[in-house]
């Protein structure tokens, strides 16, 4: 009888995080971490799991759009869907009802991509691999079939992914046994979060060093004098050696954004993290172009590939920041990748939330085995909260992630966390 999905489940998960300022920066001063969750459930018992993070109030919306997408793929046979997810991302995201509410942006086009990451996780699962060496051992063609070319084709052909593939295939295996010998590079937010008092920034900021970091992350854009203040404490903290990265969170508008970094310059920011909307590609490019040779990242909150491809095309970031659950799932994060490589530009993926560090470290180490073919410049952000309710949790080691080795994409929460966490009746939020 052949295996089908019999069942989409769906569940609320928000954490308090509010309650200490985690995770708290100049947009979102009190966000609750937490989690549109997803499971499909085979007719033979398998599971693949998947996630959207969110920061708290909205996250039954996204939940309704799991579970609205969710039906399209009861019944599908799963077979099908493991040799070939790009077809489910053609069904969910080009479907000509649905496409009306995005097209390819917000909360059903990242609900299609938690599903999609699910159908990937089920597929890690059943071939025994984590997600990152499934997806190296994948031939360029394999690889490139899974990418909807069709508003990239003026950044980059079919034809030009495959040349960048193949030429990233010597060396490949090396660069496994260096992986699972030594990590990814990280770079960490935890000392950084804006409602921190001084004391704890400095602190945690002592502590990263010790831990082997060597980039930090401080959030900005609340109040210039604070901001000069917390990055001067953070660079006495650190020395000159280490690399301190500033994040707005999309604050300012671009006058603002050039003006408020000059005032930064004096403490060598390795990069400023969303300067401006999100949305803004020339309002990138102006930043960019005002402040060099200061670095522009952004990425975060990009709806999708063609506004990364915009990015690239107008000069406007020195660093693409990917996120396992902002666009389309792992195909549409595909493209970024090979869009980045083709414009040389690196990656350097989000992860500040519920599960993302576990989820797109495996789109980092793929990178590294089998596009770029290098971590200079490349780091994996880390944060360190909310990693225990995780069955596959990432470890790290000297500043670095280790290479995750159970099968899967690390996005299965446990069930207990599920059950204490569910929004609003779990017992952790009735009692509040």
């Amino acid at each position: 009888m052949t295996e089908r999905i019999h069942a989409v489940e769906t569940v609320d998960v928000r954490f308090p995080t509010s309650r200490h300022r985690d995770g708290s920066d100049a947009m979102n001063p009190f966000p609750d971490y937490s989690a549109a969750y997803v499971v499909l459930r085979t007719t033979d018992g398998a599971e693949g799991h998947g996630l959207v993070f969110t920061v708290g109030r909205g996250t039954e919306i996204e939940v309704a759009a799991l579970r609205s997408l969710g039906a399209m793929v009861v019944g599908l046979a799963v077979d099908d869907l493991v040799a070939d997810p790009g077809a489910l991302v053609q069904r969910l995201v080009g479907d000509s009802q649905i496409r009306w509410l995005g097209p390819a942006k917000g909360v059903v086009h990242m609900a299609a991509g938690g599903l999609v990451n699910a159908v990937w996780d089920l597929a890690a699962r059943r071939a025994g691999q984590p997600l990152w060496k499934l997806l190296s051992d994948l031939s360029p063609e394999q690889l490139v079939a899974q990418i909807d070319f069709r508003y990239l084709r003026d950044a980059l052909t079919e034809q030009e992914a495959l040349a960048l593939l193949r030429a990233a295939g010597p060396g490949r295996a090396d660069r496994e046994r260096r992986l699972r010998a030594g990590g990814f590079p990280a770079y960490t937010t935890t000392p950084g979060w804006y409602g921190y008092d001084d004391e704890k920034l400095v602190r945690l900021c002592r502590e990263a060093v010790s831990d082997g970091y060597r980039l930090i992350k401080i959030k900005v854009g609340g109040n210039l004098a604070d901001d000069v203040r917390r990055v001067r404490l953070a660079r006495e903290a650190v020395g000159p050696e280490i690399h301190i990265a500033v994040d707005a969170n999309q604050i300012w508008g671009v006058p603002e954004a050039i003006s408020w970094m000059r005032e930064l310059s004096a403490f060598d920011p390795y990069w400023i993290e969303e300067p401006t909307s999100p949305d803004d590609v020339l309002g990138h490019a102006a930043v960019r172009r005002a402040l060099a040779p200061m670095k522009v990242a952004t990425g975060e909150h990009v709806h999708n590939a063609v506004m990364f491809k915009q990015l690239l095309q107008a000069d406007a970031v020195d660093v693409v920041q990917i996120d396992a659950c902002r666009v389309g799932g792992v195909n549409e994060n595909l493209a970024i990748l090979l869009l980045a490589a083709k414009f040389g530009v690196p990656v350097c993926p989000h992860a500040g939330g519920v599960g993302l560090c576990e989820m797109v470290q495996h789109l980092a180490m793929f990178d590294f085995v089998a596009v770029s073919g290098t971590v200079e410049d490349r780091y994996i952000e880390y944060v360190d909260h909310l990693h225990e309710h995780f069955a596959d949790p990432v470890r790290i080691r000297d500043g670095h992630y280790l290479a995750p080795t159970a099968p899967g994409m690390s996005a299965e929460i446990f069930p207990a966390t599920l059950a204490a966490y569910r929004y609003p009746d779990g017992p952790e939020w009735a009692a509040a």
